[in-house]
């Protein structure tokens, strides 16, 4: 069977597959950042006698902090990546390279 001389590259597909992973995994980080911050608590309270004892409050705060600000960060790159998205080419046609190795030879 004889291989087309040139192939077909989905250039735009490609960035708005990687923008749509960057916002939902965003997203859900985000939502769960917040959630961390306002009703959340560590499991550690579930086990402890007293709350907030292996885990301080200030702890907690910071690790919810940081988890919004990584979503948000993730928000943000899927949105510039949708947005660089919109200069790339639909299709990009090229000549197809012979592979550097066969398998099954």
């Amino acid at each position: 069977m004889k291989l087309p001389e040139t192939e077909k590259i989905k250039v735009r597909g490609l960035a708005c597959l990687a923008a749509a992973i960057f916002g939902c995994w965003g997203g859900l980080i985000a939502l769960k950042g917040l959630y961390d911050l306002f009703i959340g608590e560590p499991e550690a309270n579930l086990y402890s006698a007293v709350p907030w004892t292996f885990v301080t409050q200030e702890a907690w705060l910071r690790y919810g902090g940081f988890e919004v600000a990584y979503g948000l960060a993730c928000l943000a790159l899927g949105w510039a990546v949708l947005r660089y998205g919109r200069f790339l080419p639909e299709t990009l046609e090229r000549a197809r390279r012979e592979p550097k190795f066969e398998l099954f030879d």
